[in-house]
């Protein structure tokens, strides 16, 4: 085993080994550019039959935190027994013969170029995250990260571009990590077992109301805008310093590159170089920077915090970001914001109709028509969706509850046969009654669509071949 050996003082950290111990190679997860060894060796030593050329070169998912209600929004009941089918009517749309709710009247506009499934369900339980972003749903007791867990699609994306030179990330995540504003790390977007290295870049953000308290059950538009973290100097740091530790960490780098197999480095985030983009790039800050953007496009996309983060999304695909999340996400612990999200336990409709549908509407279809306009969208895919459905039945206190039987997802632009319902649900959108997809599937096909084989192996820290996919397949009816 070969190993660096950094001079210093010998003074232990906490009760651990010695500092220089720390920083020999095998524990250099402080430095970073730490991998999973396994599994990158695996991949490097064949020529990866496992990819092709893909109709989307991106995606950008946009993930309504909460679990959003489908059958007010694209799986209209308005005949359904017992008040299932809800308060609103359905409209006409740009694709003859689709009907989607009256609150969404611009993104019916963008029918013609998108796809309804509207048979999704998944076995992990309520509020869990995982199986939306890696397809695997194994309802764990919690939501909470484990560094077991599986990599997410975008983790996947990094991974196979984990060698290529470019300033900008692979994966980025949009406004802030998942569960930030709760002040926890929730499973699901993260690299899992392939190493924090690939995790995503996240930008965070702030969140406020204009009047505020903001009521739980009554929410106001949540404003804000997503920023980098960590970008000014430390004080004393000029550019020189920083300069020399960027040369001390790719050496380092170099380095483990060099390590046997058997070690089991996957443990920390791929950032540090970014970091130092961060800081010295005029291309990636001003990728970043959405006060770039005229007034009129930002009023377009809306002066809150889901249209900032949409579109500095169009910003980042317009710069070849592969996979970019944009969350519509709940800030209940860290501004005392956005409590509920989308997760409609009460007074579904006036939450509906006063803020969540206009502002999503307002929001989706100025970033699809931007994409569109710039010639982005036969190329970008475009998901929609959050981690279950709810419930046919209106509660008691006017809501609808938890329910992962039967949901719908919406896809658009690259690759997408536009104009298309796939599966179909029974008369009060309970459960399904044609079409069964599992949202493994739903992940199948964003691979599929990206040019990797849903089928593509990678190893977790047993050495063990996992698909990507989870066994999911492409749901093909929906695809050019």
């Amino acid at each position: 085993m070969s190993e660096i050996t950094v001079l210093g003082n010998p003074r232990r950290a906490c009760s651990g080994p010695t500092r220089r111990e720390t920083l020999k190679v095998g524990a250099l997860s402080l430095l970073g550019g730490l991998f999973n060894t396994r599994s990158l060796l695996a991949l490097e030593n064949s020529r990866n039959p496992y990819l092709r050329p893909g109709r989307a070169k991106r995606v950008v998912l946009l993930y309504l935190q909460g679990g959003a209600p489908t059958q007010d929004m694209f799986d209209m009941k308005p005949r359904a027994p017992g008040g299932a089918g809800g308060e609103f009517k359905p409209i006409a749309t740009s694709a003859p013969g689709i009907e989607i709710c009256e609150m969404l009247p611009l993104t019916s506009r963008w029918m013609h170029k998108s796809a309804i499934v509207r048979s999704v369900y998944h076995n992990g339980g309520c509020h869990k995250n995982l199986p939306m972003y890696t397809g695997y749903d194994v309802n764990l007791p919690d939501e909470e990260f484990r560094d077991s867990d599986p990599p997410s699609m975008g983790s996947v994306c990094a991974y196979l571009e984990r060698d290529r030179k470019k300033e900008l990330p692979t994966y980025a995540y949009l406004p802030c990590p998942l569960g930030w504003g709760e002040v926890r790390k929730k499973a699901g977007p993260h690299g899992g077992f392939l190493g924090r290295r690939f995790d995503p870049f996240c930008t965070e953000c702030t969140a406020s109301v204009d009047h505020p308290p903001d009521d739980i059950w009554n929410p106001q538009v949540v404003r804000g805008e997503p920023r980098l973290r960590d970008t000014e100097m430390l004080e004393g740091v000029t550019l020189d310093r920083l300069n020399d530790r960027r040369r001390l960490v790719e050496q380092l780098d170099g380095e483990f590159r060099g390590l046997e197999a058997k070690r089991d480095l996957g443990n920390y985030p791929r950032e540090q170089r970014l970091a130092f983009e961060m800081l010295t790039s005029r291309q990636v800050r001003e990728a970043f920077d959405i006060s770039r953007e005229d007034d009129r496009t930002r009023d377009r996309y809306g002066r809150t915090l889901f249209g900032s983060a949409t579109l500095l999304a169009r910003r980042l695909v317009e710069r070849d970001v592969r996979f970019v999340n944009v969350s519509w996400d709940n800030f209940s612990k860290r501004f005392e914001v956005s409590k509920a999200g989308w997760d409609t336990h009460q007074n579904n409709f006036p939450m509906l109709r006063n803020t969540l549908l206009p502002n999503f509407d307002q929001t989706y279809s100025a970033f699809i028509e931007d994409l569109d306009a710039r010639g982005l969208l036969d190329e970008t895919l475009v998901v929609t969706m959050g981690e279950m459905g709810r419930t046919p039945k209106i509660n008691v206190n006017g809501g609808r509850d938890h329910w992962t039987y039967c949901y719908s997802v919406l896809l658009a632009g690259g690759g997408i046969r536009g104009g298309t319902i796939y599966g179909a649900s029974d008369e009060q959108a309970a459960f399904i009654k044609d079409k069964p997809v599992h949202i493994r599937d739903i992940c199948a096909t964003i691979y599929y669509l990206l040019g990797i084989d849903p089928e593509m192996p990678v190893y977790d820290r047993a050495n063990r071949p996992i698909a990507v996919a989870q066994g999911g397949q492409p749901v093909k009816e929906i695809l050019l």
